[in-house]
């Protein structure tokens, strides 16, 4: 550190580390990987909202984009079983309605055993901020297919190749009644930082969908080994949600649909379920 009396040229760290713990530094992810992405896009979002770390309540479930948080993150964070993180973050939201809760993890976690709390948390409008890491496979535990492997790629459990079709997981939550939907890639990392803080700001459930690279366990799998090759094809393969409106399902075939997909205003779940218990207690007064 160098630097005068009067402080000049003294070095700071930036304000956006404030948000991490920088004992567990650097993280364990792969190389490649787009969780880095996601939780340096995150945190700089909190930095630019001014947002204090004990503002919010971080709840992850099981995976590697469930570790984006837990770890790393210098604040309340509860790491929970795999595919419930919706259903706690909904108690502590009903406990703690002041709190802005969030969960971030993967697609097999909130689309695959946790399938319905999400949509269900979604249907309710429970005013939790729901980031998706959807990298198309079960990463952490070694390849096996999700529920959004596209239909034909291989991976350790089908290797003649996915003979399911996957989930359009943003357009599902959107159909259930979200409040704010929006999906984006690691490649989009303004425009993600953007939805990330509309997500934070939204009243009821919201949700961002991110698409991520995963070199180690889907990238080789499908000619893409590297995370340079992955963000390319995000970028040559993306079509703003406006334009596809226009553009057949033929047309929309191997694309990945980016944008604000639903944005409306509902009653938030739990302020609800405050307003019930008010109502109850007065009668119980008379």
């Amino acid at each position: 550190m160098t630097g005068n009396e009067g402080g000049e040229g003294i070095r700071r760290a930036p304000s956006h580390l404030r948000y991490l713990r920088e004992g567990t530094l650097p993280t364990t992810f792969c190389p490649g990987c787009g969780c880095g992405t996601v939780l340096n896009c995150f945190v700089h979002t909190l930095d630019k909202m001014g947002m204090e770390p004990g503002e919010l309540v971080a709840v992850t479930g099981i995976g590697c984009s469930s570790w984006l948080l837990s770890p790393y993150y210098r604040g309340d964070t509860l790491h929970t079983m795999h595919g419930r993180a919706i259903a706690f973050a909904t108690g502590v939201k009903a406990v703690m309605p002041d709190k802005r809760v969030v969960v971030i993890a993967g697609d097999g976690d909130l689309a695959g055993i946790g399938g319905n709390h999400l949509i269900h948390g979604a249907r309710r409008n429970v005013g939790l901020s729901v980031f998706l890491v959807n990298n198309q496979i079960y990463g952490m535990t070694g390849g096996q297919v999700s529920p959004t492997t596209p239909a034909g790629v291989r991976t350790t459990t089908t290797p003649y190749g996915n003979a399911e079709y996957p989930f359009n997981i943003a357009e599902v939550v959107a159909a259930a009644g979200a409040d704010y939907v929006a999906r984006w890639t690691t490649y989009h990392v303004r425009p993600l930082m953007r939805a990330m803080e509309e997500a934070l700001t939204t009243d009821g459930f919201a949700f961002v969908e991110v698409l991520s690279q995963c070199p180690t366990n889907y990238g080789r799998n499908v000619g893409m080994p590297t995370a340079v090759e992955a963000l390319n094809a995000f970028k040559e393969r993306s079509v703003p949600a406006e334009k596809a409106c226009g553009m057949q399902a033929a047309e929309l075939e191997g694309r990945y649909v980016v944008g604000t997909l639903a944005k409306r205003s509902r009653k938030e779940y739990t302020s609800v379920l405050r307003e019930a218990s008010e109502a109850a207690r007065r009668a119980d007064a008379r």
